[in-house]
């Protein structure tokens, strides 16, 4: 009987140890902000307060009130979007579960009253499953596991949403430079239709050749109003991106122009410096590696058979004689494996820490060959934009000063001229988006450095917008 007392006397200590444990979301969070710390800037915030959200609401104005920079767009999504603060609150919910998992089963108490005849008898039994207190430090541990692995998701997830942030403000910068520089084709378009009709009526033009100047003058007002949508829906994508309020959105301003290319690009030892286990892809599976094995044991004991242990404690009064009888003893409740041995549960769990070990394996294999990919899309990007910037789009400008220089000296004509200005258009078209290419490059390289590949599918540079990539 001593040894049931002190084994509900250790169920009871078990309670209360495992029930102090709890999730600290400030320390996740904060862990959060040093492992993704080149993506955050430390500026990671559950906000739970009221004096938080007007913090947040402070700095929000403070970012708007000037043209968003694409680090201001990521403090300005970190505050603001409600995107992010759910997902620091599923996160928490998911720690929150985690550690649910590690902790013990309440007691169960029972409290009986019959009577029969002259006799009353009152019984009560506590109960507790003593397999989820044998098996309490085992649990524990995978609980550990699970709130591990949820903290790596938790930063894998924010490095996947400051990323599309990052790509999202450098296709409506670009989109809105686009916009720009279309104006400005359309508004040259116009004037040569416009010289091309009036030398028509005067004799001094053929109907094809005005016919080629409203040509591109059609072209180009197509062109005007793709690239108005184009720009309108890129901003939008930003304001999404961001978690803007319709009032918000109309204090939204973007640069006019994206940034100038890095003096030199990021070298590959750099960049290969990045040790594989410290990716968080390879982490992630490491963790659901160690949380398999660690459930192995565990759950082939309680596939196959399961115990519950009571303590009672029964009083019989006799109101005829007038007396009362104390009873005391325990029971054990065995769950017979006799319809069901556990031999499915125990396969799922084999089929589980097998598919575990090859995630793993697949993780580390496919790790420097996704960041070797992105580091090339990235190189590439580089190159080509430097060399829109160093070579052609200088030639271009050269061969337009010495047109005009030819049109002032009534060598060519202002259709030369004009026509001159027509083959400009696709390198400056190109030129931008090749610059667009490499922001979005350096954003995915970034987060594949840190271990959350970004799929980036590099595309022709004629194929963008325009834009004044000239003035780079």
């Amino acid at each position: 009987m001593k040894t049931i007392f002190r084994l509900t006397a250790l169920a009871a200590a078990s309670l209360v140890l495992a029930g102090c444990a709890s999730v600290n979301m400030d320390q996740a969070v904060r862990d959060t902000n040093d492992t993704t710390g080149t993506f955050t800037q430390g500026k990671l915030e559950l906000s739970r307060t009221e004096q938080q959200a007007q913090a947040r609401a402070r700095l929000s104005s403070e970012l708007l009130a000037k043209p968003l920079g694409m680090d201001d767009a990521v403090q300005l999504a970190l505050a603001n979007s409600p995107a992010v603060q759910t997902l620091l609150a599923q996160s928490w919910a998911d720690m929150a579960q985690a550690n649910q998992t590690g902790r013990i089963a309440n007691p169960v108490f029972t409290f009986e009253r019959i009577r029969f005849a002259d006799e009353l008898e009152l019984g009560r039994l506590l109960s507790f499953g003593l397999l989820d207190l044998l098996t309490l430090p085992r649990r524990m541990e995978i609980s550990k596991g699970q709130m591990a692995q949820a903290r790596v998701q938790l930063s894998a997830n924010v490095v996947e949403q400051v990323t599309q942030v990052r790509q999202t403000w450098v296709r409506a910068v670009a989109a809105q430079q686009s916009l720009a520089y279309a104006n400005q084709v359309n508004r040259s378009a116009q004037a040569s239709a416009e010289l091309a009709r009036r030398m028509q009526q005067v004799g001094n033009f053929t109907k094809l050749q005005r016919a080629r100047q409203q040509s591109f003058y059609a072209d180009s007002a197509a062109q005007l109003a793709s690239s108005q949508h184009a720009s309108t829906a890129a901003r939008e994508e930003l304001i999404r991106q961001l978690g803007l309020t319709d009032a918000q959105a109309v204090q939204l301003k973007l640069p006019e122009r994206l940034p100038d290319l890095p003096k030199e690009p990021r070298q590959v030892a750099v960049v290969n410096a990045t040790a594989t286990q410290q990716r968080l892809d390879v982490q992630m599976a490491r963790q659901q590696l160690d949380n398999a094995g660690k459930s192995q044991g565990l759950n082939l004991i309680t596939s196959l058979v399961d115990v519950e242990l009571g303590v009672r404690r029964d009083t019989v009064f006799d109101n005829a004689a007038g007396t009362s009888t104390p009873r005391k003893g325990y029971e054990l409740g065995i769950r017979l494996p006799i319809f069901d041995w556990g031999t499915a549960k125990r396969d799922a769990m084999n089929a589980q820490s097998l598919a575990a070990v090859n995630r793993y394996e697949s993780a580390v294999r496919g790790a420097s060959s996704q960041l070797r990919e992105s580091y090339s899309a990235y190189r590439t990007a580089y190159d080509v934009a430097r060399h829109y910037r160093d070579e052609i789009v200088p030639l271009r400008r050269t061969m337009a000063d010495e047109n005009i220089l030819r049109y002032n000296g009534m060598l060519i004509g202002v259709f030369e001229l004009l026509a001159d200005n027509r083959d400009q258009i696709a390198s400056v078209t190109a030129a931008l988006n090749a610059y667009q290419q490499f922001w979005l490059a350096d954003a995915a390289l970034a987060a594949s450095m840190t271990g959350k590949p970004t799929a980036l599918a590099m595309a022709s540079p004629a194929a963008g917008g325009g834009g004044e990539a000239a003035g780079h």
